[in-house]
């Protein structure tokens, strides 16, 4: 059974330049670390072309198992390169309060 972890936020107005060089830094450090992503069947970032709220981004993570999600979760939360420079530089960049996480089963 194939899961999303679908996140939404929104990156502040004056950060998107920021943003973009957090983006620039995120998919060397995926690939680079395909022992803490083993598990991620793929991950892509959407942003509203039409329509929606200004400076809305949509991040999916796709995995075989709400088992294997949590797998990834758990090494992300140890790994001390993530803790130390990957998320406090996504945290700098998102308004407060707009970040929300939601897991999506898909329809057979």
């Amino acid at each position: 059974m194939t899961i999303f972890m679908v996140a939404t936020y929104v990156v502040k107005p004056d950060k998107l330049s920021d943003f973009e060089a957090f983006l620039k830094n995120l998919e060397p450090y995926i690939k680079k670390r395909p022992d803490l992503f083993k598990e991620v069947k793929s991950h892509k970032i959407f942003t509203y072309l039409l329509g929606g709220v200004g400076g809305t981004y949509v991040e999916m993570w796709e995995a075989e198992s709400l088992a294997d999600l949590e797998k990834v979760l758990n090494r992300m939360m140890e790994d001390k390169e993530y803790l130390t420079k990957i998320y406090p530089m996504f945290a700098s960049v998102i308004v407060p309060g707009t970040y929300s996480t939601n897991i999506w089963n898909a329809v057979p």
